[in-house]
């Protein structure tokens, strides 16, 4: 059995990212931004207000007090998407608007609660406390300067990067393929929602799920029709899903049971085996390999080993496959609010629910079991043979 890290590993080191594509920004979000992106003028473009109030010279204003205040001259009135015009002459003023360029002369903007018009003098504005200079000023360029590197190829475009790239006026963007992935559910017992059961049979469920969880990592998941438990078919099934994808995904089939039959229909496709067994639980009977350059990822059919397997190696090759600077899974802080215990060989990925940092386990345990599956929120690693105790801070690997 490969320890999880080295499994891990392995798969990244055999995937290539798919070449990438041009994009509307407004259907950007989500995806891996492929191209560096450099600041094409400062950012922003000209000193403007950062309120709505006055502009002056933090000189003229020096001796201002409420028992002296100083009072300047209104020269002009300023608003955004205005020029600033010309030079702000020494002993006096112009109304500004938040967002307006900062008139030529002038270093500061005095809040207009802080100032007043003079009574009989609708021209003249009494200042009752000096001003610094810069004050509430948007420096040109304090933001980002022209020619600085503002995201670096690799990273997810957030709503926030999003912002950032409209700012700078870019209507596309280069982006990662999203990878399309073949759901691919294996097993005589299957059968599909809404189909009447038979005595031994069950109702499918990996597919759904596992398409969410490959939504929610950026690809395309491409349900296919479930397979038999028969060699014949899960070969044809297994060449079906190749020809329209970039990656397969099995459920079911790949343990060490007669009708156990992904591992041999996929060599007689003419399929590399990479690795199979990795030292985890739930999980521990997981295939992977490669088809003329693509890969194939056999997930045992329990739906807890499915999912769990997913998130740790298949979520990882999806966001290498769109070129993705960092694979790892995200993870946030909890502390135990009761013990975990793993007196097993193999790392143990507990299905628990975190709320407002405390984390308990969701559940009974056993892969075979959709309740906890439903109530958790995140995946803690508890290694082999080990107990972690009440209090321990630990991190909660996260999904939605």
């Amino acid at each position: 059995m490969l320890p999880l890290a080295e499994a891990q590993r392995r798969v990244l080191a055999a995937l290539t990212p798919l070449p990438p594509e041009t994009v509307p920004l407004r259907e950007a979000a989500g995806r891996i931004l492929r191209e560096a992106v450099k600041a094409p003028f400062d950012l922003p473009r000209f000193d403007n207000s950062a309120m709505d109030g006055y502009a002056a010279r933090s000189a003229d204003l020096r001796t201002a007090s409420s028992k002296e205040p100083v009072t300047l001259r209104q020269a002009r009135s300023l608003a955004a998407g205005q020029s600033r015009g010309g030079r702000l002459p020494p002993g006096a003023c112009a109304r500004i608007f938040t967002g307006a360029p900062l008139p030529p002369g002038a270093d500061a903007v005095v809040m207009q609660e802080d100032a007043a018009m003079a009574p009989g003098c609708p021209e003249s504005v009494s200042f009752c406390a000096p001003a610094r200079p810069g004050e509430n000023v948007r420096r040109r360029g304090e933001d980002a300067r022209k020619g600085s590197l503002l995201l670096a190829a690799g990273q997810r475009l957030t709503a926030g990067r999003i912002a950032l790239l409209g700012a700078i006026g870019r209507r596309t963007v280069r982006v990662g393929r999203r990878p399309r992935v073949a759901l691919l559910a294996t097993g005589s017992e299957l059968r599909e929602a809404g189909e009447p059961l038979g005595p031994g049979q069950i109702y499918e469920s990996n597919r759904g799920a596992l398409a969410v969880l490959a939504r929610q990592a950026g690809a395309l998941p491409l349900l296919m029709p479930l397979v038999k438990d028969e060699p014949k078919a899960t070969r044809r099934a297994l060449a079906r899903a190749f020809a329209g994808a970039d990656l397969v995904v099995t459920s079911g089939g790949v343990s060490v049971g007669d009708l156990d039959l992904v591992k041999s229909a996929f060599g007689e496709l003419g399929g590399q085996l990479v690795f199979w067994k990795v030292a985890i639980r739930p999980g521990k009977p997981f295939v992977f390999g490669l088809w003329q350059g693509r890969p194939l990822f056999g997930l045992p059919g329990s739906p807890a080993s499915a999912f769990v397997t997913f998130l740790l190696l298949v979520r990882p090759a999806l966001a290498r496959l769109q070129g993705a600077a960092d694979c790892a899974l995200p993870a946030r802080p909890g502390v135990l609010a009761e013990p975990l215990r793993n007196h097993g060989d193999r790392a143990h990925f507990a299905r628990v629910r975190c709320d407002a940092g405390q984390v308990r386990l969701a559940g009974a345990q056993g892969s075979h079991l959709f309740g906890s599956l439903a109530r958790a929120n995140g995946l803690v690693e508890v290694p082999p043979r080990t107990s972690l105790a009440t209090g321990a801070e630990v991190a909660v690997i996260s999904w939605d």
